[in-house]
């Protein structure tokens, strides 16, 4: 966790969604909550929210948000921005021991939770609170990063330091488990990474039934210039259109960035 906490010290995570890939994973990730949420005013819980990005947005769209992060520095973010002054709460705490009461929210997000939680019980433990506050049919999205998609990730950079980067990615790719052993920049910090598969396992056995996974930014993680072709609105929607054409795809999951897998109580 002191690696962890280190990484985002340095408060890289505020502008994360607003360039390169966090663009589509932005959008994406949207997307498919605008489908599967229930109506506002239906009560969420962020669970690792970061710096609001989310929270934010569905403030907007009239949700009653509980945000909840790990981090200081991004609760600190959270409680200055103005735009995030009407959260329903906004605490520091871990998502394996969740403050609210059983069957309190309609729906739970973890959106980075799961792939800063090595081991398999901690996981266990995250998505049996998202499970214990949630009322009987609400719905839990918990997003992962597979671990061929981390070698995806490796060449679209292409290679830059293949001594370091090398036994990193055999390393996660063999295990799950992800380290940067000197801390460097451009790389990730210690993390799990899951095989598609782990996640519809963990999701259900967490009781959670109708699972289905999403592949978020799948091919669009092929763009060379991402930010270009979505201020683009044809080309923007050409790019959401396919990706919801593929988002259940099996082929898919394995090399985009980030698969949303959704569950209900």
């Amino acid at each position: 966790m002191e690696a962890i906490r280190a990484y985002y010290a340095a408060d890289r995570e505020h502008d994360r969604l607003t360039r390169g890939l966090g663009i589509i994973e932005l959008a994406r990730t949207l997307d498919v909550l605008g489908r599967i949420l229930p109506p506002p005013p239906a009560t969420i819980l962020d669970i690792g929210g970061g710096t609001g990005t989310y929270a934010r947005e569905l403030l907007r769209r009239g949700y009653a948000v509980h945000f909840l992060d790990a981090m200081p520095v991004h609760l600190e973010r959270v409680k200055a921005d103005p735009e995030l002054q009407n959260l329903a709460s906004a605490t520091l705490g871990d998502a394996r021991e969740l403050p609210y009461p059983d069957a309190s929210a309609d729906a739970t997000l973890l959106l980075g939770p799961l792939y800063h939680l090595q081991e398999a019980s901690d996981r266990a433990a995250a998505l049996a609170e998202a499970y214990r506050s949630l009322r009987a049919g609400g719905v839990v999205a918990a997003a992962i990063i597979p671990r061929a998609a981390m070698i995806f990730g490796d060449f679209s950079r292409d290679l830059p330091d293949e001594a370091y980067c090398r036994p990193m990615r055999e390393h996660t790719y063999r295990t799950g488990r992800q380290e940067n052993p000197e801390g460097r920049r451009g790389y990730f910090t210690s993390a799990y990474f899951h095989h598609p598969a782990e996640l519809l396992a963990e999701l259900k056995g967490a009781g959670f039934e109708d699972v289905q996974l999403y592949a978020l930014e799948g091919p669009a993680a092929m763009l060379t210039d991402k930010a270009a072709v979505t201020n683009d609105p044809v080309k923007r929607e050409g790019v959401m259109s396919a990706c919801r054409l593929l988002e259940h795809d099996a082929g898919i999951f394995g090399f985009s960035p980030h698969v949303l897998g959704v569950g209900r109580k």
